[in-house]
């Protein structure tokens, strides 16, 4: 399952983000576990029936409510708002919180934008690295097409 290339905005409108902000979103070639793989693609499933039943134009809590809905209805174990320590040099500097985390495995980014920016790759990454984990699905619900605003990122050990 490969995830299309995202947008960033440029003076008033999207544009295709160039081959190298993809090299550097992905870090690692190497897959994740076939079982997280099948977690991320439950959870794009489950963002599809979202979006195909509200469509575009909510807030961004408005689409982490209705995904929690369809998780829950999914029997998918799930954690919202989870706190993760930011640290610099061994010190905790500061603290950051994950939209989902699903299965403890999975990081999702939920966002309500018209373009996934590279601000938004560097967002997940940073929880991916900070968490430990390999696998985020950065989804932004503000788009006609919701497979056009997800965005599959692996973060290597």
């Amino acid at each position: 399952m490969t995830a299309p290339l995202a947008t960033e905005r440029t003076r008033g409108r999207c544009s295709r983000m160039n081959r190298q902000d993809v090299k550097t979103a992905k870090v690692s070639r190497t897959e994740p576990r076939t079982d997280l793989d099948g977690i991320a693609y439950r959870v794009i499933g489950a963002a599809l029936e979202v979006h195909r039943i509200l469509g575009p134009g909510f807030l961004e809590s408005i689409y982490e409510e209705a995904l929690c809905i369809e998780l829950t209805r999914l029997g998918m174990e799930f954690t919202r708002q989870v706190p993760i320590s930011v640290r610099y040099r061994d010190q905790k500097v500061g603290e950051a919180r994950l939209d989902l985390l699903v299965g403890n495995l999975l990081v999702v980014e939920l966002k309500a934008v018209e373009c996934l920016a590279p601000i938004h790759v560097a967002q997940i990454m940073s929880y991916l690295k900070a968490t430990g984990l390999r696998l985020g699905l950065l989804i932004t619900f503000n788009v006609p097409v919701l497979r056009k605003g997800i965005r599959r990122v692996i973060c290597s050990p």
